[in-house]
């Protein structure tokens, strides 16, 4: 009894209450499945260009992610506390930000008459890339912060006292120490990235084959437009069996995972 501590036993029903209410969608969106037409569903040419380029941007803004997310994360985790929330907030506004809002931010930036118009990124796939990079870098960033800085700099000092360079201390110590939380971190930034809908809606556009991806091409077939009802359910099935994926992921990946 003592493990498992001494909450009230009537606070079990709001619980399954509220476990219901996280599952019980994901059951009703599962039963509408046509399994019959599933994997005609998620084969059609609309499916797999949707497909296609929501796998394809995920894995660029993913790789963005790392390569400016990880110094970032490094940055805080090794700046003095007050450096180190002040970055840290600022890492975290995209997300508690409506997804709607950082698309007008980017737009402002990145459109045809923000800061940065000549670049000319606005509504092509490389603006999808972008929206997701601004979404999805927080996770990673977060989650590499976490690990490097719940490794300390025991091993670090010692590595230089030892006449280690701080590269050598960084290729060889920091970053090994600190693979679970990378790894967790690259996965949620990809499923993130993935399932991108509002910032790319409004910075990107929703062209089928060009910035379509596949939250879009839900959005669309709902409203009656683009790919039929029955492959948007497909498609929302893929999307929440790469949610799951995610989850194992990350859980295998997790300090103690194994107890």
């Amino acid at each position: 009894m003592s493990a498992r501590g001494y909450a009230p036993r009537a606070l079990a029903f709001p619980a399954l209450v509220g476990l219901a209410f996280l599952i019980l969608p994901l059951v009703a969106l599962i039963a509408r499945v046509d399994w019959s037409t599933f994997v005609a569903d998620v084969t059609s040419p609309a499916a797999l260009s949707a497909l296609g380029l929501s796998l394809g941007t995920g894995l660029a803004a993913t790789a963005a992610c790392i390569v400016i997310g990880v110094p970032l994360a490094l940055l805080i985790a090794r700046s003095g506390p007050r450096v180190a929330a002040l970055l840290r907030a600022a890492v975290t506004v995209p997300l508690v930000l409506p997804p709607m809002v950082g698309g007008i931010a980017l737009l402002y930036l990145f459109g045809r008459s923000g800061w940065l118009g000549g670049w000319g990124l606005s509504f092509t796939t490389p603006a999808v890339v972008l929206a997701q990079t601004f979404v999805a870098l927080p996770f990673l960033v977060l989650a590499v912060e976490g690990a490097v800085r719940a490794t300390g700099v025991d091993y670090e000092r010692t590595a230089a006292a030892l006449g280690a360079g701080r590269w050598t201390i960084l290729w060889r110590i920091t970053l090994p120490l600190a693979v679970p939380g990378i790894v967790a971190g690259i996965v949620l930034c990809f499923a993130r990235a993935i399932g991108e809908f509002g910032a790319t809606a409004l910075f990107a556009g929703n062209r089928p084959g060009v910035t379509q991806t596949m939250p879009l091409a839900i959005y669309t077939a709902f409203n009656g437009a683009g790919v039929t009802q029955g492959t948007a359910v497909a498609l929302a099935l893929l999307l929440l069996a790469a949610a799951i994926v995610v989850l194992l992921l990350v859980r295998g990946w997790r300090p103690g995972a194994a107890r």
